[in-house]
């Protein structure tokens, strides 16, 4: 790395949820200020993050991690030992690169690379991602200069630190420009038949893929289904003319099935949710029981920003009379689209790149 650039510590990772606001910071840095940002990656072995970092000029490092679960379980043990390894190492790397920062939105990778810059004396910034704080942010806030949220309500988590964003999406979203009938015909499906896409965040949904995978020709009576599967989790069996099936697809890939696609069933991750935000989709939402994705989904739905789904009731006659419903119902995805569109505040790159610069 080069002496005379301002270097920065980027951390997050377990899911693919934390790396899309990063992503988008790096990008944004990198095209106005090329010459005066160089970046560091700070991840797990084998998450998702290193293989959405594929093809991006940044420097991938991984390091141990743990989780502290809040009951009792015999990883957590385990955990503590790979939590105290990752300080170490974490010490290790931000005296050998002399970061100015380190930014992190979310998961415990990034606990105790905070904790070892703020002995190093190293600012730390973070980004709440979901509408409830996750434990990883809690126990990094008491040390963060500054704390940006997603949602408004999540400043009542944080205090004074915290600032409401919005959550920063890549530029290269606004620069695309396939329009809807080249991106279906790249992926060889029908021009005449609405295409709903399935997706159930980076790591996949599997209680969804099973529905999908088992009813493909009921699902596909009125529609073409594009189906992420996530990673390790396809079937690639699967031969019908209106299926499309990937485990994982990049930023292009994204935005052409997104340009392609009538509507949208959803994980509640707050990276697709953004994206469903950026693009308008009218979406059928079904979040992970018990999660901060409950959260999330309510805010949208308290919006009449979606359609809700509860996984505990999720059969395939529900998933696909609520699929058909809202494909026939034009008023009805009008309304979906017009409130999805306003539920996250725009403009957040630009005011989290202030910040960064600030601190």
């Amino acid at each position: 790395m080069k002496k005379n650039k301002i270097k920065i510590f980027l951390s997050g990772g377990g899911s693919g949820g934390p790396v899309t606001p990063l992503l988008a910071i790096f990008d944004e840095l990198k095209k106005k200020f090329p010459e005066d940002y160089e970046f560091v990656w700070i991840g797990t072995k084998n998450g998702i993050e290193k293989e959405m970092l594929v093809g991006e000029d940044i420097l991938f490092i991984p390091i141990f991690s743990g989780k502290l679960r809040r009951y009792f379980a015999w990883q957590n043990f385990l955990d503590i030992f790979f939590i105290f390894l990752a300080f170490w190492q974490s010490l290790f790397l931000l005296i050998k690169y002399k970061p100015k920062m380190i930014l992190s939105a979310g998961g415990f990778v990034s606990v105790p690379l905070a904790w070892a810059g703020y002995f190093l004396k190293i600012p730390v910034m973070i980004h709440q991602m979901d509408a409830r704080a996750g434990l990883a942010n809690k126990l990094m806030a008491p040390i963060a200069k500054v704390i940006t949220t997603t949602f408004e309500k999540s400043k009542d988590d944080y205090g004074e630190k915290a600032i409401w964003i919005g959550n920063p999406v890549r530029n290269k979203l606004s620069d695309y420009k396939m329009t809807k009938k080249e991106a279906i015909q790249k992926l060889g499906l029908f021009e005449t038949l609405p295409i709903v896409l399935v997706v159930g965040g980076g790591t996949g949904a599997s209680s969804i893929n099973e529905i999908i995978f088992k009813n493909i020709d009921k699902l596909t009576k009125h529609c073409q289904i594009v189906h992420i599967t996530g990673k390790g989790k396809g079937d690639y069996m699967i031969e019908h003319s209106r299926y499309r099936q990937f485990e994982f697809l990049d930023t292009n890939g994204m935005l052409k099935v997104f340009t392609a696609s009538t509507l949208v069933v959803s994980r509640c991750g707050i990276g697709i949710l953004t994206e469903l935000s950026y693009f308008s989709k009218a979406s059928i939402l079904i979040p992970i029981i018990n999660s901060q994705q409950e959260d999330n989904a309510k805010i949208f739905q308290d919006n009449n920003a979606c359609v809700l789904l509860s996984e505990s009731d999720l059969k395939i006659d529900l998933l696909t009379k609520t699929i058909n419903d809202l494909l026939f119902d034009k008023e009805k995805q009008a309304e979906l689209s017009k409130n999805i569109s306003v539920i996250i505040k725009k403009e957040a790159l630009e005011k989290m790149i202030e910040l960064i610069k600030n601190v």
